[in-house]
């Protein structure tokens, strides 16, 4: 390996230090605060030195066989970055409420951070099951975080069977896959594709079906999407936030590069199979959340819905259905951040605030807060002068231009169906008829930060939903 492949892994490499740091630290002395201290400046020095040195494009390269370091992984590695630093932020407000040892948290959250970067970055099969496995085994503990909370040990243990199960199957098709090419890395498998025609041998079609098996469920798309509901309930708020962002953005930034590596739009059935799991992803993971009355479950079934639309712009493919998938992430992740942001805000020791009833009122005794989900549902319903809205402009220019009409009409029915849940809530929180249930009081300085956290995001989803050209322009220019 060369110096410059040692410089190219860096931000590996400090998060890797951090994770290693924290948990000496934690064998000598368990201080919140210290190893709070430590995770927020290893995610702030990593997201500095990936802009200021790696993103630039003399400094871009592949490093054989296994990472490529390109503009579309170093854009989705600092979403990644700043995504798990906002977790981290609303992690401490929500865990000094705790009595749980609190410390391992943030090596868990690291380690999570890590595997998503690797998996961005893959175009090998054994990079990416090193970075997913990373991911999964973190998040098999960080769901299950809370043990003495009900159902955090129900989700961890069906989270872990689970992706123990799509994990097989992604090793098997993986296998079939390299029995057919001779190869593991994802060009090498588009040359012979290509080389091959458009006709597939049985047991390449076979370990590509099982390939999407494997990517369905941690996508959490139907009819893989068992899990979410419950592991979204039963985890930590902070931990919910995550899942719902870095996780299932790292796995459908590497479906994009893996898709493109393998020319597979010149397959009709792969393209098919991909859009009946969106289909079939907006329009149950709608109509499932309409019938909830946990906001954690709520947005759990508006995530599976929100993943068919990406598969949209997924697609459709080329440059602009890149960007599409780009901006959508970027819309996404602030909103959801700022939606379970809001919930672990308003979450006491006992319990998280994830009921509609905890939210009757809301206006009346927490105005800011209340304005501040009310945007965060609006974005999410894709209202004008929201991120979201624009996220979904683009996913449906790119599936115009694309001449998916279907796929688009379709989505376009299904934002219509999603606003009545998020509109539900918005009514609950303008309720006049009873009291809101109050969280614990916090120290003014958590209070504080949790403030800034939440205020940051707004003006982030509205900045994004005025003035979309800044974002935009960055993306067509990394990208």
């Amino acid at each position: 390996m060369s110096k410059a492949d040692l410089i190219c892994l860096v931000p590996l490499w400090i998060l890797s230090s951090a994770a290693i740091l924290i948990f000496f630290s934690v064998s000598v002395k368990r201080n919140h605060k210290v190893i709070f201290l430590i995770t927020v400046l290893s995610f702030i020095a990593d997201f500095i030195w990936l802009v200021s040195y790696s993103i630039k494009p003399e400094h871009q390269q592949t490093i054989e066989p296994l990472l490529v370091f390109d503009g579309f992984g170093l854009f989705n590695i600092g979403l990644i970055l700043l995504t798990s630093l906002i977790v981290a932020m609303m992690s401490y407000a929500y865990f000094e409420q705790r009595e749980e040892r609190k410390e391992e948290y943030y090596i868990l959250l690291i380690l999570a951070a890590l595997g998503a970067c690797i998996l961005v970055i893959s175009k090998h099969f054994v990079s990416l099951f090193l970075g997913l496995e990373i991911l999964s085994v973190s998040l098999y503990a960080l769901i299950a975080y809370l043990r003495t909370r009900e159902r955090s040990d129900e989700a961890g243990i069906k989270y872990l069977i689970l992706a123990a199960f799509s994990s097989a199957f992604l090793l098997f098709g993986m296998a079939l896959i390299y029995a057919v090419t001779g190869s593991m890395e994802f060009t090498e498998i588009g040359n012979w594709l290509k080389a091959s025609g458009h006709e597939m041998p049985l047991m390449m079609m076979a370990g590509f079906g099982l390939l999407i098996v494997g990517v369905g469920f941690k996508l959490g798309v139907v009819p893989f999407h068992m899990w979410t509901p419950d592991v979204y309930e039963g985890a930590p708020a902070p931990v919910t936030a995550f899942i719902a962002t870095a996780s299932k953005g790292g796995m459908i930034a590497l479906l994009v590069r893996f898709f493109h590596a393998i020319h597979g739009f010149q397959f009709e059935s792969m393209v098919g199979i991909f859009a009946a799991l969106a289909i079939a992803s907006m329009f149950i993971g709608n109509f499932l959340a309409l019938r909830q009355n946990n906001v954690k479950r709520i947005l759990a079934y508006s995530s599976i819905a929100h993943l068919g639309y990406l598969l949209v712009a997924f697609l459709a493919g080329g440059e602009l259905g890149i960007e599409a998938v780009s901006f959508y992430l970027v819309a996404y992740f602030v909103t959801t951040l700022g939606s379970f942001g809001i919930l672990a805000y308003l979450s006491d020791k006992e319990r998280d605030a994830e009921l509609l009833e905890d939210y009757r009122g809301l206006l009346w005794s927490r105005p800011l807060t209340a304005v501040a989900f009310s945007a965060m549902l609006l974005s999410l319903a894709g209202i004008p002068l929201t991120a979201g809205f624009i996220g979904k402009f683009y996913v449906v220019a790119a599936g115009v231009e694309s001449n998916l009409w279907l796929l688009v009409l379709i989505l376009v029915i299904n934002s219509v169906i999603g606003l009545y849940y998020y509109i539900k809530i918005m009514a609950i929180m303008f309720d006049k008829k009873s009291e809101v249930r109050t969280a614990e009081e916090l120290h003014p300085l958590v209070y504080l930060m949790s403030s800034f956290t939440l205020a940051i995001l707004t003006i982030m989803l509205i900045w994004l939903g005025i003035n979309p050209s800044g974002m935009m322009e960055l993306i067509k220019g990394i990208l």
